[in-house]
């Protein structure tokens, strides 16, 4: 079984993205950036939600494009429509079912792009396996919050840190503590 895992850039106040998809706070280059393109590079599958995946519309992508070419793409949507040329796979319902098929399939761990309402609903399966934050030294105060809709408490061990210059962290979590009865340590 192949770990999903939701990597993603953050600011202090837990949001994904400001108002209107505003992403300027966050990194557009550096090392917390080449680290982040490095480890795309070790991910055989994406999955997103509809939203994520038309954000990128703004960035040139166009419908049916694959934003990550060395990556199997799918997402997730009961209203996104695309042409018989499409790249990606458009999964409109029994979720549940495509994402356990994903991660026993796939020849490589699964990343999580990007999808506050998305990855909230993955939360609440209990289907993410790994979290990796890329804290950003901002505070938004509004936009999309990590995980949308999520409406209960979480234990996570935290299994590294990594500091760059600027007040950048990335912080990586396991959460399959998340589901246990027993208190969890976070280091």
């Amino acid at each position: 079984m192949q770990p999903i895992i939701y990597d993603v850039a953050v600011s202090l106040d837990g949001y994904i993205c400001g108002q209107d998809g505003d992403i300027s706070q966050f990194a557009p280059d550096g090392p917390v950036v080449d680290d982040y393109m490095a480890r795309l590079d070790g991910y055989a599958t994406a999955i997103m939600g509809r939203k994520t995946y038309e954000f990128g519309y703004d960035f040139g992508l166009r419908p049916g494009d694959n934003p990550y070419a060395h990556m199997e793409t799918f997402v997730f949507s009961q209203s996104l429509r695309l042409g018989d040329k499409s790249q990606i796979h458009v999964v409109e319902d029994r979720w549940s079912d495509r994402i356990d098929r994903l991660k026993a399939k796939s020849p490589g761990p699964i990343y999580l792009c990007g999808g506050g309402e998305f990855a909230g609903w993955l939360l609440r399966q209990g289907l993410i396996d790994r979290l990796v934050l890329k804290r950003a030294p901002c505070v938004y105060g509004d936009g999309v919050p990590l995980f949308g809709g999520q409406g209960r408490p979480l234990s996570l061990l935290r299994t590294g840190t990594t500091s760059y210059e600027g007040g950048y962290l990335v912080e990586r979590f396991e959460l399959g503590a998340a589901n246990s009865s027993e208190p969890v340590l976070v280091t």
